[in-house]
């Protein structure tokens, strides 16, 4: 958290207005300038994000939805809620993003949307993709939760689909403690998505009225999803930084593949032109024993996780397990994943680099 967030944060606490107020309009306008899309909606987290884009794509009971099981659990988890039921599709065993062909073959007639996910901050084939969803007549969301800052065909993520839901919560690469964004394709989503955010309401023709009983109408229920003024005014002050943290995690990670593509026992995921990752975490692949490798790092202080687990192995969505997923399976098999954040200095890499080199004796 930088330390400038203090005398702003003081003042908006102290300002006699801590709910959605004139601090969420302008991180709005600032978070425009910096993904480049106009039809923004900051949210108070990333999942009622995900919720939201699901409501407005009219998803619902007797829809199916297509979706990865290589994510957090709340990507999903926003599906089951909305009454629709997922289905799953393979990933490609080496970045672990979604698989275009998968996704066709598992299109519908009963399917409203699909759900994509960028590994890492590692930007998904988008193209093919939309291409599909085109041709279905459906919907696309993309949980670009581990994505802020990436790029595809070299336009920034958050401009290429129906919807991209990003998170603000406090381990991303920006954070407002807790929080989300939703960027929106077509103003009407974006007008509906600002009265559903907000119980239904709209709140202009509320402020306007404020002194006098609000007669408008609520023409479908809404929720309380909004972001307060206290995130936003954090929000602010993250975003002047958000460019030196994209680069400095793109900074670490090129640094690891520098480091390691030479190493026999590890695969990286390959580097396209025409995509930049954001790297909120670095993948790679052992032939080792995950278990055994990540109690050696754990050891020399250093911090190595799968990250998220596959979501069609857990109990709550054992309904929806539709068959088999070799890319998943192969690339659970063999992925681990070391920290690639701002906090990691040219020290801390060298230490990460030179333990997965003494572990792998190449050192």
């Amino acid at each position: 958290m930088p330390e400038s967030v203090k005398e702003p944060l003081i003042q908006t606490l102290f300002s006699g207005y801590i709910g959605q107020g004139g601090k969420v309009d302008k991180f709005e306008k600032e978070l425009f300038g910096y993904i480049g899309n106009r039809y923004i909606l900051s949210l108070n987290s990333g999942t009622s994000g995900l919720r939201l884009a699901l409501r407005l794509a009219h998803v619902g009971p007797g829809d199916e939805v297509i979706t990865t099981p290589m994510t957090c659990t709340a990507t999903n988890m926003a599906i089951i809620d909305s009454g629709a039921k997922i289905i799953w599709a393979d990933v490609h065993p080496v970045n672990g993003n979604i698989d275009a062909n998968d996704i066709k073959r598992k299109i519908s007639k009963r399917t409203k949307a699909i759900m994509i996910v960028h590994w890492g901050g590692y930007p998904c084939d988008i193209e093919p993709i939309k291409e599909i969803a085109t041709k279905a007549g459906i919907k696309v969301i993309e949980d670009a939760s581990h994505a802020m800052g990436a790029s595809y065909n070299g336009i920034k993520i958050g401009n290429h689909t129906d919807y991209v839901v990003f998170s603000l919560q406090a381990v991303k690469h920006i954070t407002t403690v807790d929080g989300g964004i939703l960027c929106c394709q077509r103003a009407s989503d974006y007008e509906r998505g600002k009265r559903l955010r907000w119980f239904g309401i709209d709140r202009k023709l509320k402020d306007a009225n404020f002194r006098h009983e609000c007669e408008q109408d609520i023409i479908e229920c809404g929720y309380k999803f909004h972001m307060n003024d206290i995130c936003a005014t954090i929000g602010i002050e993250q975003l002047k930084y958000v460019d030196k943290i994209v680069q400095q995690s793109c900074s670490n990670a090129e640094f690891y593949t520098n480091e390691l593509k030479k190493i026999d026992k590890i695969a990286l995921i390959p580097q396209l032109e025409n995509r930049k990752g954001s790297y909120l975490f670095y993948t790679l692949h052992i032939s080792a024993n995950i278990i055994d490798f990540s109690n050696y790092m754990f050891s020399k202080g250093i911090m190595v996780s799968q990250v998220h687990s596959r979501n069609d192995r857990f109990t709550c969505f054992k309904p929806f397990c539709n068959g088999q997923l070799p890319g998943v399976d192969e690339f659970t098999r063999s992925m681990i994943c070391i920290p690639s954040g701002w906090w990691i200095t040219n020290e801390s890499r060298i230490k990460i680099v030179n333990e997965i080199k003494s572990y792998f004796g190449r050192r």
